[in-house]
């Protein structure tokens, strides 16, 4: 058992390193010249290398042999990577890059120090791992007793807190503060803004599901002498090939559509948005694509279909981008400014991603934030969804 454990902890020390230095290596080559020839090589060798820590992990919960001061410090760092890779992603994300060659030239350093500390004093030779650095004992109740007691009521609820607030601060960052997540569930925050001539414009970041009663209170909120400007692509060629609906989700959460229970009674309600024909045919693609999954399913069929016919990550990503947010907010700030001289209260009812550009652009033109409310828009029924089994 020993000679097996030395061989596949040796095999990890070795795996380690040439994962780290292949990744550095690729990463040094993107920075400086733009090549990506090494990419998916060291995104192989990074994947096993991750395997192997989670599988040594496991065996050290098992039998106390593994030596923990040569093998701890690795764990540790891949999983302190892993949890400030989610902070870099969610405000740094084009430093991805820089963030990644520094993890690989730590990961370089570490495994070459923890192989000088291993080798001093004798001539290196293999196994790595040698008979010496293991323990004697095969296997101990107490260790196995302290390694689940620690990772139950320690390192799993910490991944948890840390995972919920990743996912807080990336909510609040990436909708400017128009959505936040807190523990009993989704707010937005509507924003009014006033220019000096009286003006007013609100802005409403909305959910496409929701609490019936946060539609109902932003339903009635609004002036009788304002503008709804309306959200809702249209589509008079039908190029979408597949119904648009959010019933099923809605249902599943014991949520409603906005669809169906966003039903302003007062003000003029107009339509805002843009239709299908002036998006790109990679656009149109990728939501009938999206449609598609969502009304039939994800099957071998269509994971197929999306994979020989989508064009590139990078080229669908931009254009999707461009114009399910960018173009259509364009097309939404030229109707809020011809509409403002018909009246002195215009509300936006938009989803959250438009409110961050939305709200940028109507400060261009002399517009202030005078006030804010918050709305919750989705509660989390932990105890209803656990009576009901869900």
């Amino acid at each position: 058992m020993k000679k097996t454990l030395s061989i596949l902890l040796s095999l990890g020390l070795g795996l380690f390193l040439v994962a780290g230095f292949v990744s550095l290596v690729d990463d040094s080559l993107v920075l400086l010249f733009g090549f990506h020839f090494l990419t998916v090589t060291s995104g192989i060798l990074s994947s096993f290398a991750f395997l192997l820590v989670v599988v040594i992990y496991g065996l050290m919960g098992l039998t106390p042999m593994i030596p923990k001061r040569v093998f701890l410090p690795v764990i540790l760092f891949y999983v302190a990577g892993l949890l400030v890779t989610l902070l870099i992603l969610i405000y740094a994300y084009n430093r991805l890059l820089q963030f990644d060659w520094v993890l690989s030239f730590g990961q370089v350093i570490l495994v070459l120090s923890l192989l000088w500390w291993l080798r001093r004093g004798s001539e290196f030779c293999r196994p790595i791992i040698e008979d010496k650095h293991l323990g004697n004992r095969r296997f101990g109740w107490w260790n196995l007793s302290g390694f689940v007691l620690v990772n139950i009521f320690g390192v799993l609820p910490a991944m948890v807190v840390y995972m919920a607030l990743c996912a807080a601060l990336a909510v609040n960052h990436f909708s400017e503060g128009f959505m936040a997540l807190r523990p009993n569930g989704f707010t937005v925050q509507v924003r009014k803004y006033i220019r000096n001539d009286g003006k007013m414009i609100e802005l409403i970041p909305m959910s496409h599901i929701g609490e019936a009663d946060f539609y109902r209170k932003v339903s009635g909120s609004f002036p009788t002498n304002s503008i709804i400007l309306m959200e809702g692509v249209t589509d008079r060629k039908g190029l979408i090939t597949n119904e648009v609906s959010y019933k099923r989700a809605a249902k599943s959460l014991g949520l409603v559509e906005q669809e169906k229970a966003f039903e302003p009674s007062r003000g003029e309600l107009v339509m805002a948005d843009v239709d299908t024909e002036q998006f790109s045919t990679n656009t149109i693609g990728f939501l009938n694509l999206v449609m598609l999954f969502h009304s039939r399913g994800v099957n071998a069929g269509n994971i197929l279909n999306a994979i020989q016919d989508s064009p590139t990550p990078g080229v669908l990503a931009g254009q999707v981008l461009d114009d399910l947010l960018r173009k259509r907010n364009q097309h939404l700030v030229e109707e809020i400014q011809s509409r403002l001289s018909q009246t002195d209260n215009i509300m936006v009812p938009w989803g959250v991603m438009h409110m961050p550009g939305i709200a940028g652009e109507i400060q261009k033109s002399g517009f202030r934030l005078y006030e804010t409310r918050e709305y919750t828009v989705i509660r989390f029924h932990v105890f209803r969804w656990l009576s009901q089994g869900n």
